[in-house]
């Protein structure tokens, strides 16, 4: 129990069952990365530590590079509920802060459509432990910018048509603005795709280290504890470059690439139990070598150690490895005939489809 304690950064801390179940449990596949260790090393030797403390960090790499899974095996290491937000072109201020809604009267509720009636019904009756747009996202299925929407759209029909039957206004703060008050480990997913201005500043406010933040209700003030974990893609569509205010609030960055082949095949192991080393090692130096010519190719799709599980998953289940490696692989990373050419030579300059024939016969079916 020690052990698993090792970082936790406020021990006596006590937590509602509600926030203990937002605490990250590790699976029995995870394998401690040297980036984990690093970072909880880090944020553990300066976290008493004032102007120096570590609390704002950036995980920057390829897609299924494992970025998600170190934020949430944070949440883990240091003991705290994990929660994200995942962000969209369109965000604006109530994203970030959060959203007033107006608390209609009964006879007015009936006489909305029955989703809308559903949809109100449970924010009245919310406790505040959920924001508006996580409560829609679980209530209705949608996506974080879908939820957005259907908030804004709720609110016109409500100020536009019952201006006059408005008990009073309630405020639902937003998912970031729960984390910073709470002291969450708080994952926020593709901040470079913002582009409002007015959104990226309140962002960069959220992550002064000694900040406060003006809500419409009150001041507030934010958590000793509140740790951010921003996680970004490498030439994700739509994206730019992150911008350089936030930045300069980072106090740790990772750049997030594939782990050593001994990491990949252990991992491997861990998580499809197949055990056939000789095989595993061969793939994980496919993968490795298919990555490496994506990038010095300029081949968007990406090799990553997602694609490497998946194939060894199938390979595992009897599917013939070349099959697997172009389904599972391959046609991830492009279906450009070109691209797919260029790969196929990266492969066979290294005599990898040589050593796929030989390793085939090793493997057996689970």
């Amino acid at each position: 129990m020690e052990e698993e304690q090792q970082y936790y950064l406020s021990p006596q801390r006590k937590f509602t069952s509600e926030e203990k179940l937002l605490i990250w449990k590790k699976p029995a596949s995870h394998i401690n990365s040297e980036e984990e260790e690093r970072i909880c090393c880090e944020v553990q030797r300066n976290w008493h530590r004032g102007e120096m403390k570590i609390a704002n960090i950036l995980l920057e790499g390829d897609a299924g590079s494992g970025k998600t899974q170190l934020a949430k095996a944070l949440s883990s290491d240091f003991g705290l509920p994990y929660t994200k937000v995942t962000c969209f072109s369109d965000m604006d201020k109530t994203d970030i802060i959060g959203a007033i809604l107006p608390v209609i009267s009964d006879e007015h509720l009936l006489r909305m459509e029955a989703e809308d009636q559903k949809v109100l019904k449970v924010l009245y009756e919310s406790d505040g432990f959920q924001s508006a747009q996580a409560i829609l996202m679980d209530l209705l299925k949608l996506t974080a910018e879908q939820a957005t929407d259907y908030l804004k759209q709720l609110i016109k029909k409500i100020s536009s048509n019952a201006k006059e039957e408005v008990v009073e206004y309630r405020f639902y703060p937003s998912e970031i603005i729960r984390a910073y008050e709470n002291g969450y480990l708080l994952e926020i997913q593709e901040p470079t795709v913002i582009r409002d201005a007015a959104v990226l500043m309140a962002l960069n406010s959220a992550l002064e280290l000694d900040g406060s933040i003006n809500l419409p209700t009150k001041v507030i003030h934010r958590h000793p504890d509140f740790i951010v974990v921003l996680t970004t893609n490498r030439d994700y569509t739509g994206s730019r470059p992150l911008n350089e205010a936030l930045r300069d609030r980072i106090q740790h960055v990772e750049k997030m690439d594939l782990p050593s082949k001994e990491v990949m095949m252990e991992r491997a192991m861990a998580k499809t139990q197949f055990q056939q080393k000789e095989v595993l090692s061969v793939l994980a130096e496919c993968i490795i070598l298919l990555d490496q010519t994506a990038r010095a190719n300029a081949i968007k799709g990406v090799a990553g150690m997602r694609s490497y599980l998946y194939w060894v998953d199938a390979v595992a289940a009897g599917i013939p490895l070349k099959s697997a490696m172009y389904h599972k692989v391959i046609y991830k990373m492009t279906t450009d005939e070109e691209e797919i050419r260029l790969l196929e030579e990266a492969l066979r300059g290294h005599e990898m489809f040589t050593r796929l024939e030989e390793v085939r016969l090793l493997v057996k079916k689970h």
